[in-house]
């Protein structure tokens, strides 16, 4: 459809999209030019109701198969692509094998980026994310050498939306304000639309929320230009978002219902059962109760109406909650352990462990003590499980470690042995030789002589325990009872890793870590409360590493506010997964310090050791200085998060000296292979998308 003047009304544009929509079945079938307006309508159809535009694709089948290489192309995406809105994956990707098959054998580049771009939304639906990528990448690539603007526009936020869900977001930022550029050469209204929303979305994902307003503002002016309430309701969602991560309670509410109204006016069902099911949660957050009840009961009828247990689920909670906080606790409970049922049935247990947070705190709310002490139990209980699974599994994987260090510590134990009995003949030897003085020298002597020597015993007795004492305060640090940095340099002066490690019980290589920990926004506690705030607080984040962490591995106060810790042994898959418990277990951490609730997040700075980025290993000091590096682009790129170097690519066309001024223009080159973990987590009927591709 053509770009058209702006209307006031709402409604009116509504009705010109539904009219034009209605047209398609009756429009002229022969023309080539009227199937390829006929497509460009089902495109936009299928952005919101595949259902329909599904049977709109099947009508056109017959004139479409036998159209010109191009336009036949187009009506194979737009089909997968309905096959996979309307749940029909195994169909959707048979049509998008026929695509790639119809690119390769005319060889024709656009119909063969669509059929890779199709491939990739239908496989990123199937959760399987690394083709996906792969798939999108290839298909921008292929994209690029065509003069299709639009597809173009398209590929390159695909591929944008790829490296957000890779955790590259310099390289996806990239992407997607190359693609806005292409939209406002191409001069089309949907094409910038699309473009906006996708930047708006990543600035959202990178904390970044004031430039994602930005470009929603200069979005929503062109929105309506394309007369779609379709793409005016997409803007509204991210909006809304947008506003939930900033605490804009108002603001998103007011975007939800706008971006309702335009849902209402096309008919798009499931876009407007997860709008009821947001509304109903946003008047919960502000106890308005009646309100939310009404949006949950209308939430609940759209999801059964879709046959979409989830919705439904949800839908019960939230009645259940108003009813709850209206004071009608039998309705209430009845409808919570509905939605709760469900959330059982499914299996998905940190989930469930949420729900019963949310009913206790519901519970609780209202006076329901006993009801609210249930439901923490079974939270409790759930927790519990969850944490044995966990560390068995933990068990499991340090099993044969903890044999290895077993044995080792059998074979220090028999030599300390040795060294006391060596020491023990040693000092009889002594005595005899004293005794055999002492039977030479006169009785005066002889007792004078002994005199002296219980005090020279006595006295090595106390330096000996004094060494000790010493020995311990050199190595660690007063306030946090942890190692000290002198120690660190010690021992990794003295243990110096000389032979390749090894494979686990799985076959995984085995290698040592290094993590480099920051408290983010530390000044902001001793400024507001103090310096023994301060020093409670690192008190607290040590005692949260010693239990994170394990026994064996080595955790050192750095300096300040900065804490490393040294991982002997642990799977390389493992490194990731050790920043995440860093970053999630510490934000869990909290304690009250003069009527104030204290709590912290952290940035963290990784890498596997020994790092070897040519023929030879990084010394350990330039190890820890990369970590470092890594630990200041965490910070940099917005706090709770970690960074972390994975190896290095092609390190023949650079050097380490080179990767050391700028590790971060190192990384964007392609000769750093960087890990990004996010701290935190997305809210469960979270605002912003998740990282997923989305066909635009």
């Amino acid at each position: 459809m053509s770009p058209a003047t702006p209307l006031t009304s709402h409604g009116r544009k509504g009705r010109v999209l539904l009219a034009a929509l209605c047209m398609l079945p009756v429009l002229a079938w022969g023309d080539p030019a009227s199937l390829e307006a006929r497509l460009a309508e089902i495109r936009e159809l299928n952005r919101y109701i595949p259902e329909k535009s599904l049977n709109a694709l099947m009508k056109l089948a017959p004139e479409a198969r036998s159209a010109p290489v191009r336009s036949k192309a187009e009506y194979l995406m737009q089909l997968a692509l309905a096959r996979r809105g309307s749940g029909q994956l195994m169909e959707a990707m048979e049509v998008a094998n026929e695509l790639l098959a119809l690119g390769r054998e005319q060889r024709d580049d656009v119909a063969l980026a669509k059929g890779l771009l199709t491939k990739a939304y239908i496989t990123s639906r199937m959760n399987e994310l690394k083709l996906s990528h792969q798939l999108a990448w290839e298909g921008e690539k292929i994209a690029n050498t065509t003069d299709d603007m639009g597809l173009r526009v398209q590929a390159t936020i695909t591929s944008g939306q790829s490296y957000a869900e890779d955790g590259n977001f310099p390289a996806a930022l990239g992407k997607m304000q190359a693609a806005v550029a292409l939209a406002r050469q191409y001069g089309r209204p949907v094409q910038m639309v699309m473009a906006l929303n996708a930047l708006a979305i990543l600035y959202g994902q990178m904390n970044e929320h004031d430039k994602g307003f930005e470009a929603l503002e200069e979005a929503f002016p062109i929105a309506e230009k394309t007369n779609s309430p379709g793409r005016m309701s997409t803007l509204k969602d991210t909006e809304y978002g947008l506003a939930v991560e900033t605490n804009q309670p108002q603001r998103g509410l007011r975007a939800l219902l706008a971006g309702l109204e335009y849902e209402r006016q096309i008919g798009a069902e499931a876009m407007i059962a997860t709008s009821l099911v947001n509304l109903s949660d946003s008047y919960l957050k502000q106890l308005d109760y009646k309100r939310a009840l009404s949006y949950g009961l209308q939430a609940l009828e759209a999801g059964r109406k879709l046959k979409d247990a989830s919705t439904e689920a949800t839908a019960y909670l939230n009645i259940g909650q108003s009813y709850l906080g209206m004071g009608r606790m039998a309705e209430g409970k009845r409808n919570f352990e509905a939605g709760l049922a469900w959330y059982e049935k499914l299996g998905d247990k940190p989930e469930l462990q949420e729900v019963l947070m949310e009913y206790g705190t519901a519970l609780e709310r209202v006076g329901d003590a006993a009801g609210a002490i249930k439901a923490y139990h079974r939270e409790r209980l759930l927790s519990n499980e969850l944490f044995e699974k966990r560390r068995q599994k933990a068990t499991l994987e340090l099993q044969e470690k903890y044999e290895a260090e077993k044995k080792q510590r059998q074979i220090e134990l028999l030599s300390r042995e040795n060294q006391v009995k060596s020491a023990e003949i040693d000092n009889r030897r002594l005595q005899q030789r004293v005794w055999w003085l002492l039977a030479v020298v006169f009785a005066l002597a002889a007792v004078i002589v002994g005199i002296l020597y219980r005090k020279v015993r006595h006295a090595n007795a106390q330096l000996k325990v004094k060494n000790l004492e010493l020995k311990q305060q050199s190595s660690r640090d007063p306030l946090t009872g942890l190692y000290n940095r002198r120690h660190f340099q010690e021992f990794m002066r003295t243990h110096q890793q000389v032979e390749k490690r090894g494979a686990g019980t799985s076959g995984e290589e085995i290698v040592g870590a290094l993590f480099l920990l920051d408290v983010d926004h530390f000044k902001h506690i001793n400024d507001g409360h103090g310096h023994a705030a301060g020093d409670a607080v690192l008190k607290m984040i040590s005692e949260a590493l010693r239990e994170i962490l394990r026994e064996t591995d080595m955790i050192v106060r750095w300096g300040g506010e900065e804490f490393l810790a040294f991982l002997p042994a642990i799977p390389r898959s493992g490194v990731e997964e050790v920043a995440r418990r860093l970053l999630t277990g510490i934000s869990a951490q909290s304690i009250e310090y003069q009527n104030s609730k204290l709590s912290v997040n952290v940035s963290v700075g990784f890498a596997p050791f020994p790092l070897v980025p040519g023929e030879h290993p990084l010394p350990w000091e330039r190890a820890v200085n990369l970590v470092d590096m890594a630990l200041y682009l965490a910070k940099a790129h917005g706090r709770n998060r970690a960074y972390g170097v994975r190896g290095f690519h092609n390190f023949e066309q650079t050097s380490m000296e080179s990767i050391e001024q700028d590790l971060e223009r190192a990384w964007r080159t392609g000769f750093v292979d960087m890990a990004i973990v996010l701290g935190g987590r997305q809210d469960a009927k979270g605002p912003l998308p998740a990282l997923k591709l989305t066909v635009v």
